[in-house]
């Protein structure tokens, strides 16, 4: 194979969600853009990874960007709907996903693609990366580039090109974390020398056989199976067998096997996906795959077949059965050393009522955000859970992370002028990373570093003397996906006043309360709603069960807070069986 292109405006590396972000967002601002990945899939998490049911950036005010639009087009896409697990708002299939970002690459025409690359060198001069040697299809390539960014899990580029990063944890006396152990810990206890990053995952696609459906919920084993043996014994102990299994149920009775407790998180020799070294990182995925199988194994057992083997991806050489997720689940690699770091009070409640706006600024008033994220912070370790400053508030009828903002600075290199990163190596501290890595923020990182690099490139600046104003105007009013850049609770995506309202907030405007506005979802129910005076609501549908009754929707939110007694309403919205409740997009 002849490749003839030999320099572009912008150069991504990586298969990592934040990756094909960038490099659609990049080519559709007008700049030439090479994507280069080192497997088939492209879409990290979302997809080769399959991690197919995303956390964070749930409610609708967050569903902005490429992460909204993604969501929208899956909604489309997945006939069966995404109401199908318990442990997020949405599930869909690997290759659902993936089809959908092939045919974004596909139609970009300043876009060009190169799958099953491997990074060889970087090239640089003073404070400039000039090019990046690879290989591909077994030819050694080198491209130049006026911007380079990082998409990949683990920040590929930066050992390379000499960038500063950090990796693994940081003492409370640095930053002041309220989570973080103290120096005189970590350097005694060899928990944290065993443990460099948070556990990664080799995600198991799982196939539920309709013929050997359960006949009871929450049990703790199938009748005819058997207890889950060590190290899986305690599993189930919490949620019971068939609630560990449907955790993450998708579409078609396909189930995403990635369970934190007891179950697939890998934890050991972890140091070895960092040496550069092919043959332990190569042992390293053995272990990893081989562990995952033994938990899928087991679980199929004590459900008595119910649970088997599904396919769900490409075979590769890494990962060659097509039950096999294409690619690890990274929750953390290196970190950029950047302009700025996300530290954990960054991701905290600013104020006394956490469902409040407060939105971070710089010194003189000036908003730095170019995404906004919400998840709750969550760490993976071998052992209890890691405790952490709590960061969540009711709303809706449920529990949800409060929001936080990513600024500028965090996306850019410390040292080298023209280095972004596009996913989770951004600059953040290890406590942060738990509440900064998920699918639908990286995703929308991804998004700000490739605008942020073709707005360079068609003003001759280097991405760092940019504006953070001009990457704003950018993100906001966007064509295709407008992203958010002020988190502002009470706008919906879809809200008629929704631009409007984001640059009041950069033009330090005051906003009084957005008009509520419900989208039409369809089918009404009549039912009964009963609070539960904590937050919660039950849903009483005339002819059926009652169950939980949630909302990602501000209008609904805000209709749900006024009812303090038993009220007859019309609701719309969808009913999920696995997690217990009805999901009102409407109520009347």
């Amino acid at each position: 194979m002849t490749v003839s292109v030999d320099s572009v405006d912008v150069l991504v590396w990586g298969g990592g969600t934040g990756a094909v972000a960038a490099a659609l967002q990049a080519s559709r601002g007008g700049a030439s853009t090479l994507l280069l990945t080192p497997g088939s899939w492209l879409g990290g998490m979302v997809s080769a990874a399959g991690v197919c049911c995303p956390d964070g950036n749930e409610l609708s005010p967050w569903q902005t960007g490429l992460w909204g639009a993604f969501l929208r087009e899956l909604e489309q896409r997945e006939p069966e709907g995404l109401d199908h697990n318990w442990v997020s708002c949405f599930g869909y299939r690997p290759a659902t996903a993936e089809a959908i970002l092939q045919r974004w690459v596909d139609q970009e025409n300043r876009l060009l693609w190169w799958p099953g690359c491997r990074l060889l060198e970087v090239e640089r001069t003073d404070s400039l990366i000039t090019a990046l040697r690879v290989t591909v299809d077994g030819e050694k390539r080198t491209v130049k580039c006026r911007v380079a960014i990082d998409g990949s899990d683990r920040g590929d580029l930066l050992p390379l090109a000499d960038a500063p990063f950090r990796l693994g944890w940081e003492p409370k006396e640095q930053w002041n974390e309220p989570s973080a152990p103290d120096r005189q810990r970590l350097s005694t206890d060899p928990f944290f020398r065993t443990q460099p990053v948070q556990s990664p995952t080799w995600v198991v696609m799982g196939q539920l056989r309709s013929d050997r459906l359960p006949d009871a919920p929450d049990r703790r084993a199938h009748p005819g199976g058997s207890p889950l043996p060590d190290p899986f014994r305690g599993a189930c102990e919490t949620f019971g067998l068939e609630k560990t299994i449907t955790y993450g149920r998708l579409p078609s009775g396909l189930v995403m096997i990635n369970w934190p407790l007891h179950g697939n998180d890998w934890h050991h020799g972890l140091e070895r996906a960092f040496l550069g070294d092919t043959s332990e990182e190569a042992a390293l995925f053995t272990e990893m795959q081989s562990h995952s199988l033994s938990f899928t194994e087991e679980l199929s057992k004590a459900s008595d077949g119910w649970l088997e083997l599904g396919h769900g991806f490409p075979s590769s050489a890494a990962s060659p059965a097509p039950w096999l997720a294409a690619m690890p689940y990274w929750r953390e690699g290196r970190r950029m050393v950047g302009r700025t770091t996300v530290i954990e009070q960054d991701l905290l409640p600013r104020v006394e009522d956490a469902s409040s706006t407060d939105p971070p600024v710089n010194d003189a008033g000036v908003l730095q955000s170019i995404a906004v994220g919400n998840y709750a912070n969550d760490h993976h370790y071998p052992g209890d859970d890691w405790p952490l400053a709590p960061k969540s508030c009711r709303w809706g009828g449920r529990w949800t992370g409060t929001p936080f903002c990513i600024p500028f600075g965090a996306l850019l290199s410390d040292s080298i002028d023209n280095l972004l990163s596009a996913d989770k190596a951004f600059s953040t501290s290890h406590m942060a990373n738990g509440a900064t890595r998920l699918q639908p923020l990286i995703m929308n990182i991804g998004q700000a570093a490739g605008a942020a690099s073709a707005l360079a490139v068609e003003s001759n600046l280097q991405p760092t003397e940019l504006t953070i104003r001009s990457v704003q105007d950018r993100l906001i009013s966007d064509a295709m996906a407008p992203s958010a850049v002020a988190p502002l609770w009470d706008t919906p995506w879809h809200h008629a006043d929704w631009l409007e309202r984001q640059k009041a907030v950069l033009d330090r405007k005051h906003l009084d309360a957005a008009r509520p506005q419900m989208p039409d979802s369809g089918k009404t129910l009549h039912a009964v709603v009963q609070p539960d005076n904590q937050g919660g609501y039950t849903v009483h549908p005339k002819g059926g069960p009652p169950c939980q009754l949630i909302t990602l929707e501000p209008a609904v939110n805000d209709r749900l807070q006024g009812i303090e007694t038993p009220t007859e309403v019309k609701l719309q919205g969808s009913h999920n069986p696995w997690g217990g409740w009805f999901r009102a997009s409407s109520l009347r």
